[in-house]
């Protein structure tokens, strides 16, 4: 009996997972909009699941800031203002840029060759107008570069802003072409450091988190304007 109450639990937990990614996924498209409150009857009855899994997925979303409680009603899309993007920026920047020429001075040119399909990935989501591969191949891609620093407590910094800085409404940037020259930019800033040019890289980073702020913002804008 305990094995099937472990498998049970399994069972739930994986359910819970998927329709957390559905969830996501429906922010970054802008199906789900920022100030609007959902309950998870509703949302469970889109999703063809029981509201259980909705309530527990909402809840890790929460934790990410991506929604809020509303107590008796459901859950709200989390609103940024232009102040949590800049803040959320300068963060980044303060972290991954001298991170970047650090391990553009200790890496092995192999280590970072590693990551050369995960930049390419990224390209190539970004011509194919996948959205979610996008995404997935970004944060795999700059969490492994920070990690070959050898400190996960900053790794793990970085990944949970990234959480709480999802692009809402990120498919009609997708669709307007706007995020190629973004996802060139991996594969320029790799270039640079497996050449060694360390200032460079760190200039190159500094670059694209402000691309990926101006990006913030205009995914923002548009999920509320439609």
């Amino acid at each position: 009996m305990p094995h099937l109450k472990s498998q049970a639990i399994s069972v739930q937990a994986h359910l819970r997972d998927q329709v957390a990614d559905a969830l996501r996924a429906a922010l970054i498209a802008g199906d789900l909009r920022p100030g609007v409150v959902y309950s998870a009857p509703t949302l469970a009855a889109e999703l063809g699941v029981s509201a259980t899994p909705v309530r527990e997925a909402m809840l890790d979303l929460a934790r990410e800031g991506l929604v809020e409680a509303v107590r008796n009603k459901g859950f709200r899309v989390t609103e940024m203002t232009e102040r949590d993007l800049d803040e959320f920026t300068e963060i980044r920047t303060l972290i991954e840029v001298p991170t970047v020429g650090r391990v553009a001075a200790t890496a092995t040119v192999e280590q970072l060759e590693a990551l050369r399909p995960l930049a390419r990935q990224i390209v190539t989501a970004a011509r194919e107008h996948d959205v979610l591969a996008y995404l997935e191949a970004d944060h795999r891609f700059h969490l492994e570069l920070l990690g070959l620093a050898g400190n996960h407590h900053l790794v793990e910094v970085v990944a949970g802003l990234r959480k709480r800085s999802r692009l809402f409404g990120l498919g009609s940037l997708d669709e307007a072409g706007r995020l190629v020259a973004s996802a060139q930019e991996h594969v320029d800033l790799l270039d640079l450091m497996v050449a060694g040019r360390g200032r460079e890289a760190e200039e190159c980073m500094r670059r694209h988190l402000a691309h990926v702020r101006t990006l913030w913002a205009d995914g923002t804008a548009e999920s509320v304007r439609e």
